[in-house]
């Protein structure tokens, strides 16, 4: 199962983590989309997660190029107790070993009392690298128009409202410690403590990002919105805080809608009058594992759904009345 090109580097982490050059156990796992190898293994009776990066070069993008960051914010992580524990990384080889979590359910109202307290554990963790190559949301719509995936007169409106969000939304202030991949896979609960894996999209960034990233499938209504804030904040969270982060949901579901669309169309105009999922519902199954993103028609109703809960939010009074706070702070600021 290890690849030939780097059984040698393998039996060098085992060498130098455990004293030992064979495993007892191996087992490929298939979660996630990421291109690394990534294998549960046996080491003397105990289970550990052997990750192996093939690609030498330095294209950007999960299980790529240099593994510092990665491995810099995954170490600190796990200093802090919301990462398993690093037994040996090498950014030569682009090999690391951790703990293995042994997953199990976490129900969404649980997931809501304890990961807005994971979040703010992260988030302050001490300041991670900002990103050498940033790709800005703006710059994700300009190579989707120019893709012409979906006729204009289909996206005029999505884009005229959604860059009323992006001429009032603050950008480089409150940045903090982000994970920025916050999908269910990445979120392991061990029946007792919430863990988050897969450390490469790592960086410094806006707070509510994270935020944004985990209320997708575990806040359902506004109630929830506020207990959620408030246990993340450990104080009610005020006007400000409430719009910003509705704010940036909206961003959420603008880069969900055009780079799982541009993903999932490889680029090529689709079909336009395709039937989504409700956004509730997919996210559910998401949550559950029912269903996956691995392929490309799932990737394009996840698109729509993203695509039409923003215009959803987009005609909204909060929406107006959120734009409104936003930008009233930041003009007498």
């Amino acid at each position: 199962m290890i690849p030939e090109a780097k059984k040698s580097a393998v039996a060098r982490a085992l060498r130098e983590a455990f004293g030992v050059t064979e495993f007892e156990d191996i087992r490929t796992l298939t979660a996630g989309l990421s291109p690394a190898h990534v294998f549960r293994i046996v080491v003397r009776g105990c289970p550990y997660l052997l990750r192996v990066v093939m690609d030498t070069g330095a294209a950007a993008g999960p299980g790529r190029g240099d593994q510092t960051n990665h491995y810099a914010c995954m170490k600190l992580g796990a200093e802090a107790g919301i990462a398993p524990r690093v037994w040996y990384t090498s950014t030569e080889d682009r090999v690391s070993i951790t703990d293995f979590v042994e997953a199990r359910p976490l129900p969404r109202t649980e997931a809501l009392a304890r990961l807005p307290l994971t979040l703010r554990a992260l988030h302050a963790l001490p300041p991670f690298s900002k990103p050498k190559n940033t790709i800005s949301p703006d710059a994700f719509i300009r190579r989707f128009q120019d893709a012409k995936i979906l006729p204009e007169s289909e996206t005029a409106e999505l884009f005229e409202r959604y860059a009323r969000v992006t001429s009032v939304y603050p950008r480089d202030t409150d940045m903090v410690s982000c994970h920025n991949d916050l999908k269910p896979e990445n979120i392991l609960f061990d029946g007792d403590r919430v863990w988050l894996v897969d450390w490469e999209a790592a960086f410094l960034n806006d707070r509510y990002f994270d935020l944004a990233i985990v209320a997708n499938f575990i806040v359902t209504n506004e109630a929830e919105e506020e207990t959620y804030l408030r246990t993340y904040f450990g104080e009610p969270a005020g006007e400000y805080r409430l719009a910003r982060f509705y704010l940036m949901r909206q961003t959420m579901h603008m880069l969900g809608a055009i780079v799982f669309m541009l993903i999932g169309s490889a680029g090529k105009p689709i079909e336009s009058n395709a039937k989504a999922p409700a956004f509730r519902d997919f996210h559910d199954g998401i949550w559950a594992g029912d269903i996956s993103l691995a392929g490309n028609e799932a990737k394009l109703q996840y698109a729509l759904v993203h695509m039409n809960q923003l215009l959803e939010n987009m005609r909204t009074v909060r929406f107006q009345d959120a734009l409104r706070i936003v930008s009233d702070r930041h003009a007498s600021a």
